[in-house]
């Protein structure tokens, strides 16, 4: 199953053309034809049934038949993560997650951090395929790069956990984490979380917690956080 974005489209949208590349992608590579139909969603939670009206490969012109609204989740899940070195790891942590299930990631620059500036046209792009790919109708939301200090200082909701490797009592996040609770999980740089940063967290009320015994890199860590609160919430 095929399916596209288009974030313009609503319920009062009755007929409506896909862009140039798209419509390439419709008609040239899916080899589809007039009459054909096809799955689109808005990224917010409609998947909508058109007809093609249009062959063209500039101008693919449909027709909306049918139109369902699923319902979004009972929490959201907020990762905020060090972007890592190797930027391709990070690329990997939102494909996955994306497909596994996250609502809103925000790459956070820290102490130790050793990457400071990420291309958000591509993660953004990343994170589109994976919707599509995981025939998803919610598009997560991709937050600016922000800085530490920048990003604890706001104000927070909903459960809170950081992940660190320093020494100290934590408890395993899925003995933490509650079902239909939005939660916020900080995953720190390669280097972790500086003692100052953790300090910061805990006066912020985020909880400390361990994913495990094994010591994980930073995408890994990020992305077994999200398979505990989606398998929590979906048991």
């Amino acid at each position: 199953m095929q399916l596209f974005y288009n974030p313009t489209l609503d319920i009062s949208v009755s007929q409506f053309i896909f862009n140039q590349e798209e419509s390439r992608h419709i008609i040239k590579v899916l080899r589809k034809k007039e009459g054909d139909t096809l799955r689109i969603t808005n990224g917010r939670g409609h998947l909508f049934q058109a007809k093609i009206l249009t062959a063209d490969l500039k101008k693919c012109k449909a027709e909306i038949v049918s139109t369902t609204k699923r319902h979004p989740k009972m929490y959201a899940l907020h990762m905020v993560v060090a972007p890592t070195k190797n930027i391709d790891r990070f690329e990997w942590f939102l494909e996955k997650a994306t497909e596994i299930g996250v609502d809103e990631i925000t790459p956070v620059i820290c102490e130790r951090s050793e990457r400071k500036v990420i291309k958000q046209e591509r993660l953004e792009r990343i994170i589109l395929s994976a919707m599509k790919q995981s025939l998803q109708t919610y598009l997560p939301k991709l937050n600016d790069a922000i800085s530490y200090k920048d990003f604890i200082k706001n104000t927070h909701e909903g459960l809170l956990f950081i992940a660190h490797c320093e020494n100290g009592e934590k408890l395993d996040l899925k003995r933490r984490v509650a079902p239909d609770k939005d939660i916020t999980i900080l995953i720190g740089p390669e280097g972790d979380f500086s003692s100052s940063e953790i300090k910061q967290a805990y006066e912020k009320e985020f909880l400390p917690v361990s994913l495990g015994k094994n010591r994980l890199r930073t995408e890994t860590a990020a992305l077994v956080a999200c398979t505990i609160v989606t398998t929590i919430n979906n048991g």
